[in-house]
């Protein structure tokens, strides 16, 4: 079969296409025939090397597909069965080899694509919304990459919540996605400064809760925007890594509080994964939640799709098509 191989870490160009050996499950495993792999930005930071992995490897975190094959013992799926899944490495191939409890069946009416589209960024979006800061009427957020894969998602599920929005971006284009996700204020940090918009927006008060994905660029800024006793939600660093940090500023700012939260941590159970999983994917079924797929790849050209992502020239999400 066909697979996106990673043998050394760098640029886009060290994702290569190759041979490999047909997926085949062992006990407790399935086969899943990828219909649609999602690009996400922690693949970039496992090429770069930012994040650590063992070489080689096949990248890709997140897909949607057919059950093709089941090893002994399983009986959370069965043969036939379209499913989605995220955090396993191997997504970026024709078969992958994934744990059956990592399995999430589609509900009808929901197609692998959008499997692929939601199961990270759509869990990683419920639980800042749900569990990291439990919005409610009344809270104000801020969503930095409003119109980025997740930055969509949260803002949109922060309206449910009855959350007021505002989010950032880079573009007038990117600017009316977000608005068309409901966000209520969107700041064009690249001629406007965020920091003087929130405060304006919020009268000085600031919000209960940022949602950073952007990293170096906002991260100390964001501090300023933040209400007194809120959360700073730091979930990426699209634009590099927080190298060093005074917690002191934490408390200068406001008794504010700091965290770095992952998806993994979100959903070890299987309880846990059906409940979130079972409420995005169901959102996305009754037209709740409206997951923007328009960038897609074909598995071939994954060092192109990589390039457009962190060329900021994509919004919402990016698939590869194997």
């Amino acid at each position: 079969m066909k697979a996106i191989r990673l043998a050394k870490t760098g640029g886009p160009e060290v994702l290569e296409l190759q041979d490999v050996p047909e997926s085949r499950p062992g006990r407790g495993q399935a086969v899943v025939k990828v219909d649609a792999a999602g690009l996400n930005y922690i693949d970039v930071y496992f090429r770069s090397g930012q994040y650590k992995a063992e070489l080689p490897m096949t990248p890709g975190l997140e897909a949607g597909g057919e059950v093709t094959a089941v090893g002994e013992g399983v009986t959370d799926v069965k043969v036939g069965d379209k499913v989605a899944y995220t955090g396993v490495p191997g997504a970026y191939a024709q078969y992958a080899v994934v744990p059956a409890d990592r399995l999430v069946v589609l509900p009808p009416g929901v197609s692998t694509r959008q499997g692929a589209a939601a199961m990270l960024q759509g869990m990683t979006a419920h639980y800042l919304a749900t569990s990291t800061w439990p919005l409610k009427p009344g809270d104000t957020c801020l969503v930095h990459a409003a119109a980025g894969g997740v930055g969509l998602l949260l803002v949109q599920m922060a309206k449910m919540r009855g959350a007021t929005v505002i989010g950032t971006v880079s573009t007038e284009e990117k600017a009316k996605l977000a608005r068309e996700a409901g966000a209520d204020h969107v700041i064009l940090y690249t001629k406007q400064d965020f920091v003087d918009e929130v405060k304006k927006i919020t009268g000085g008060k600031g919000v209960q809760v940022n949602y950073d994905s952007v990293g170096k660029d906002t991260f100390l800024k964001g501090f300023e925007c933040i209400a007194v006793r809120g959360l700073m939600a730091l979930y990426g660093a699209s634009s590099g890594p927080i190298t060093s940090f005074d917690p002191g500023v934490l408390n200068a700012k406001g008794s504010l509080f700091l965290t770095r939260p992952s998806l993994n941590h979100h959903v070890i159970t299987r309880a846990e994964l059906s409940q979130r999983a079972g409420e995005v994917l169901g959102w996305i079924r009754d037209g709740k939640l409206r997951v923007r797929m328009e960038f897609e790849f074909p598995l071939a050209q994954a060092a192109e799709a990589h390039r457009a992502l962190e060329g900021r020239k994509t919004t919402g999400k990016v698939l590869l098509i194997p």
